[in-house]
């Protein structure tokens, strides 16, 4: 395959780039990514892929939008509210970009379903809000052996970090977080809050990471979690360690 003519001109800004080009580009073209959750961090992400010309993106999310979202869930409007999150996001990523194609699942990803909603992605995003889910995407990138870039916010704070948990001391996000849950009675963004413009800076970051893993440029990041204090404001990079007793991606290496 080549670029056409209205591909040379939608991508210039990518093509001129020495570590994208247009090698890069057509891997941006032929990937095919799959997003978990279209909410704060989702919604920024998936706009920034689609206008990067990432050739396939999977949604998956069961939600609705409702007018709370609207503050910092940037694809949906006040005439959304009601309306399924990951069909909205299709019509948006439709008007942005034709050539992605977009599937929208509006089903909740758990430990059942994970590998039938993955499978076939060569890069999963999460941006979802709770450890039940963020842990059933782990194991099973890590299973399949699909590089993960894990997005999370709580009020000022953006985390972002990249997992290939199947490499030799490579962690998994397991390794991160060990068998951390969720308090039933706990909706942290609804009780703590969170800064909408800092949902914004992680899903573009989360977008950049998984760009950057796509097309394979700069230093490899996989195993660092980078965390940003908008309060501060400042940023640090964490190396996380390989647990060797994880039960993610113990044996999984080689």
């Amino acid at each position: 395959m080549s670029l056409t003519d209205g591909q040379l001109d939608r991508y210039a800004r990518h093509i001129v780039l020495k570590e994208i080009g247009g090698e890069g580009q057509m891997r941006l073209l032929n990937a095919r990514v799959a997003v978990i959750g279209a909410g704060g961090i989702g919604s920024p992400a998936i706009q920034y892929l689609a206008a990067a010309g990432v050739g396939a993106l999977r949604v998956i999310d069961d939600d609705r939008v409702s007018l709370d979202n609207l503050q910092r869930q940037t694809l949906f409007g006040t005439a959304d509210v009601g309306r399924g999150k990951a069909g909205v996001a299709g019509e948006a990523v439709g008007r942005l970009n034709p050539d992605v194609a977009f599937e929208a699942v509006a089903e909740r990803l758990d430990t059942a379903n994970a590998a039938q909603l993955l499978a076939g992605a060569d890069l999963v995003l999460d941006g979802s809000d709770n450890f039940a889910t963020r842990l059933a995407v782990s194991d099973q990138c890590t299973a399949a052996r699909i590089p993960l870039v894990s997005a999370a916010i709580g009020q000022f704070q953006v985390q972002i970090g990249l997992f290939r948990g199947w490499e030799g001391g490579k962690p998994c996000y397991r390794c991160f977080v060990g068998d951390a849950f969720d308090a039933e009675d706990c909706d942290s963004c609804a009780e703590l809050g969170v800064l909408g413009a800092a949902s914004g800076l992680a899903g573009c970051w989360a977008a950049l990471e998984a760009i950057r893993e796509i097309v394979g440029f700069g230093p490899d990041q996989a195993g660092r979690l980078h965390i940003f204090d908008g309060l501060a404001p400042r940023m640090r990079t964490l190396t996380i360690a390989k647990d060797p007793a994880c039960r993610g991606c113990a044996g999984e290496s080689g």
